[in-house]
């Protein structure tokens, strides 16, 4: 089993210096350098034997329950370094074998079923609130922020991001406006704040619910919050808009998903998807991440979404490519939540807490070498529904903007 995980590691590594040191005491190096910047202990044979059948799921397990050691340079540092040497290398045979068996049972994984989805967002979202406030921003925005500039804070690329999806959804004071997936309330408060418009919230998770319902309250705003699955919302709305849901929806469901969609929408309407997407063909969930952290999740390539929204009658009216800035988003969750990581232990555990630290490590990893993006697609039912130029967009949030500094 040592030369099988020697053997992906050296055609995987070329720099830094990885060192391994195997459950027997023997030490091995993969990649060039004098000296090893990582150096991880692997504790125990079974283990190894996991690695060598199963690196994508058996890397991650073993982290988790402390039986690889990040004992030089950190879990960040290595998965980047694996996870750069998988972008420049076609993936072994063995390994390709693996990815087709898992696409080929996707939409078994991903029976998303309304009472399956709702034991999914449970799996993740109904988590404490106060675990989430760890690493967030002030507004708990739980999905990728804009990042207008170089040195743009947290806090300042999420408000970008609240402002740039307002922007192509052309509101108006008035306008009724479903958010499809409205996790903490913090988008539909700021849409309604800003624009005037009134706002429906569903959510699937009981935690975020009790949240954005008090949030609500307390704003005084035309914003109100329902524990709904969007299979079930019979109203129609001028706008709709979805972020970070879409990843929940499953790949057998894409059709149901849009065509409900245009259901709900009048016919001047927009809505706004903002997905995390592959720039790379249709795939498989990461095993790590459906196991532990996304159940029922999948990733969508462009070439799945856009032809389910033909299949079902709406217009892309415009699509936008964010790359990098999960990147972004996730370095400043990472370092966020590795300053307060001892209380993510109180809370959890230890194990958890290394759970956590491994997803945001090698999700930032991915979004910055193995071709994650976010997309941004709005879509009409009419083709004159918006203006023939994307200058309004500009234009409303270079609006929204300045109202926030002056605020």
């Amino acid at each position: 089993m040592r030369s099988l995980i020697m053997n992906m590691l050296s055609r995987l590594i070329c720099e830094p210096r990885v060192d391994v040191v195997f459950a027997d005491g023997s030490l091995h190096s993969a990649g060039r350098g004098s000296a090893p910047a990582i150096t991880l202990r692997i504790a125990d044979r079974e283990t190894e034997f996991k690695l060598a059948l199963d690196p994508e799921l058996a890397l991650g397990e073993a982290v988790m329950d402390g039986r690889i050691i990040v004992e030089r340079g950190t879990i960040y540092q290595l998965l980047e370094t694996l996870i750069r040497g998988l972008s420049r290398q076609p993936p072994s045979a063995f390994a390709g074998t693996l990815t087709r068996l898992r696409t080929a049972v996707r939409r078994l994984k991903q029976h998303n079923t309304p009472r399956w989805a709702k034991r999914n967002v449970h799996h993740h979202y109904d988590l404490k609130s106060e675990f989430f406030q760890l690493f967030l921003d002030a507004d708990r925005q739980y999905s990728c922020a804009f990042f207008e500039h170089p040195g743009a804070t947290l806090e300042e690329a999420q408000a970008a991001k609240k402002r740039r999806i307002a922007a192509k959804l052309a509101l108006r004071p008035g306008q009724r406006v479903l958010d499809i997936g409205s996790g903490w309330g913090g988008l539909g408060l700021s849409i309604a704040r800003e624009t005037g418009a009134k706002v429906t919230g569903i959510t699937l998770s009981e935690e975020q619910l009790a949240a954005s319902n008090k949030r609500a309250e307390e704003s005084g705003l035309p914003v109100a919050f329902r524990l709904q699955d969007y299979r079930a919302v019979t109203e129609r709305f001028d706008r709709i808009v979805s972020v970070g849901m879409f990843e929940h929806v499953g790949v057998g469901y894409y059709r149901d998903y849009f065509r409900k969609i245009r259901e709900l929408l009048e016919d001047d309407g927009v809505a706004l998807i903002h997905t995390i997407g592959r720039s790379t063909p249709p795939g498989a969930t990461n095993p790590f991440i459906a196991k532990y952290i996304f159940p029922g999740g999948y990733i969508p390539a462009l070439s799945e979404v856009t032809a389910a929204v033909e299949k079902e009658g709406l217009i892309v009216t415009d699509v936008e490519v964010l790359r990098l800035h999960y990147a972004e988003t996730l370095k400043a969750w990472r370092e966020r939540f590795l300053a307060h990581r001892q209380e993510a232990v109180t809370m959890y555990d230890e194990r958890f807490a290394r759970m956590w630290e491994f997803y945001l490590a090698a999700s930032e990893a991915s979004f910055r070498h193995d071709g994650l993006v976010v997309f941004q697609l709005q879509l009409a039912k009419r083709l004159g529904t918006l203006p023939m130029t994307r200058d309004y967009m500009s234009e409303k949030a270079r609006v929204a903007g300045a109202i926030d500094r002056a605020a």
